[in-house]
């Protein structure tokens, strides 16, 4: 697995490149935005570790510029977690964040879990176990669900909406694949983040949040419920 970090802080750059390493990752790495993009132009990346505050072009706008044409996973490193700084990364497109400084375990356990989801995306290719999670989400061999005019392809993992393809990112599949498993269920934010995220732990639910009103601004805004104080659901 290739990484791409883009991080100006040299000390930070160097130890976390180091780390991941230990882990049996190939790691690129660029000091500022725009060689950051440069790289990312040049070749492939499994995942791309972005920091916030970068010289040249910053980690939102090198996010945005990214998913114009990838749908590769994203995580976003902060140095303060300012509620501006996540929303504003996962409003441009990350699937995750982490705060600085991060542990070692943490940072690998967040890209692991991040490269897990990859799985769902129609051009990967799943291992054998990789499979095996992911029956849960296809109910037959070949299965469309129908909502209205949105179709979702279980099998080919292709959605639809009104006859038209819609490009999802992993996270947003995954989490519409979630909903679409239990419709008319109210999912709580610790279920999502669990299923989805694929998180051990209680993670921040602003996650949750920010990538549920991007999936509504794809699939329309009405289809996802909100339960207040309870958590979303798929209306049926």
């Amino acid at each position: 697995m290739t990484i791409l970090l883009v991080e100006d802080d040299d000390v930070i750059r160097r130890s976390v490149t180091i780390a991941l390493e230990r882990y049996g990752y190939v790691v690129a790495s660029a000091g500022d935005g725009l060689s950051g993009l440069e790289l990312f132009r040049e070749g492939h990346h499994d995942l791309l570790l972005l920091d916030v505050m970068l010289p040249g072009l910053d980690g939102i706008g090198l996010c945005r510029r990214i998913r114009e044409t990838s749908m590769d996973p994203i995580l976003m490193m902060s140095a303060r977690g300012d509620a501006l700084d996540v929303v504003s990364g996962l409003e441009a497109g990350a699937d995750d964040y982490v705060v600085k400084p991060v542990d070692t375990a943490v940072l690998v356990a967040r890209i692991r879990s991040l490269l897990r989801r990859a799985v769902y995306v129609p051009a990967a290719v799943p291992s054998p176990a990789d499979r095996v999670r992911a029956e849960r989400y296809r109910p037959g061999e070949h299965a469309v669900l129908v909502f209205g005019d949105l179709a979702i392809d279980t099998a080919g993992l292709d959605v639809s909406l009104a006859g038209r393809p819609l490009a999802l990112a992993p996270t947003e599949l995954r989490l519409l694949l979630e909903f679409a498993a239990h419709p008319g269920t109210v999912l709580d934010r610790q279920t999502l983040l669990r299923n989805v995220w694929d998180y051990g732990w209680d993670g921040d639910s602003r996650v949750v949040d920010l990538c549920v009103q991007r999936l509504r601004k794809k699939i329309g805004a009405d289809r996802i419920e909100t339960v207040r104080g309870f958590g979303y659901k798929l209306r049926r």
